[in-house]
């Protein structure tokens, strides 16, 4: 084997590696998420607090989301999301944002403003979880492209530096 495809295995498994983990912390969150028993209208009003402080401050915040494959397999894919308003009408709350994508298995890991940022709606809702017991849930999905679903974004990890990117 030569130097050149020893180190694009070596990349190749760094990629398989870092997906593994996000997608790990992305189902841990999720499950935190719903044993925090977390409703859409206390959902929304974190992130119109995202927005308020990207307004003013230019806050980006980490998410993480689950994106849906052409073979049908959901992987974990991570972004910095720009939350530009919120919109409840209805009894619909929409979050209008940009997101900055930063890995996906495909593309591994993507420098911001490497890759344009992507406009999304993003539709908070309760959703009611059964295993055990029945209880309800918050859930954060793409309203519009519906292979992402499950976005969960944390409010305590904030970039001010990628406004320029967006």
């Amino acid at each position: 084997m030569d130097v050149t495809s020893i180190l694009e295995e070596y990349r190749h498994w760094q990629r398989f590696s870092k997906q593994e983990k996000l997608d790990q912390e992305h189902l841990g969150a999720v499950q935190k998420l719903a044993k925090s028993g977390a409703m859409a209208t206390r959902m929304a009003a974190s992130y119109k607090s995202m927005a308020e402080r990207a307004a003013s401050e230019g806050a980006c915040y980490r998410t993480l989301f689950s994106r849906r494959q052409d073979n049908g397999e959901q992987l974990a894919c991570e972004g910095w999301l720009f939350v530009r308003r919120v919109l409840a009408e209805g009894g619909t709350t929409r979050v209008r944002a940009t997101l900055l994508e930063t890995f996906t298995l495909e593309h591994g890991v993507i420098t911001p403003g490497s890759m344009p940022g992507t406009s999304v709606t993003l539709e908070i809702f309760d959703e009611l979880l059964v295993k055990n017991t029945m209880q309800l849930g918050c859930r954060v999905d793409r309203s519009d492209d519906d292979r992402d679903t499950r976005f969960v974004t944390f409010v305590d990890m904030v970039r001010g530096d990628l406004k320029a990117h967006l």
